[in-house]
């Protein structure tokens, strides 16, 4: 990674939703895969305190400053009555991952003019191009 693209992802905020504490699941692979990336991460889950050594937010209204990126973990059914809480948000973008794919949000973040994308948070970093602008 180049002192640019380091750069930028050190100002980068990526908030996690439905991340976990076991190791074997995707979203804990992706809080790892963007810490080590050099990404500021914000662990959002209602039942763990600390997730790979970060504090978790327990709820999206509880995170501290802006989200650049929003990453889904959490299937459609979770999602739909987090809608609001998503849009209060107003993250940069919101990255829906395989399986969290939702039409209403996805309506609801066109409405307020949020871009999101349907891509693997993972593949993204492994592949250099989190930061790159596939929406626009």
């Amino acid at each position: 990674m180049s002192s640019t693209e380091q750069s930028r992802s050190e100002e980068h905020h990526v908030a996690v939703l439905g991340a976990h504490i076991k190791p074997q699941r995707y979203s804990n692979q992706a809080v790892c895969l963007l810490l080590e990336h050099g990404y500021r991460v914000t662990p959002v889950h209602p039942k763990f305190e600390q997730i790979e050594g970060l504090q978790v937010s327990p709820s999206l209204k509880d995170i501290d400053g802006p989200v650049d990126t929003l990453t889904l973990y959490v299937g459609p059914d979770r999602i739909r009555p987090m809608i609001d809480e998503i849009l209060a948000l107003a993250p940069g973008r919101v990255i829906c991952n395989p399986g969290t794919e939702t039409k209403e949000l996805q309506e609801q973040l066109d409405a307020v003019g949020i871009p999101w994308l349907e891509a693997c948070t993972l593949v993204m970093l492994r592949l250099g191009n989190f930061l790159d602008d596939p929406v626009g």
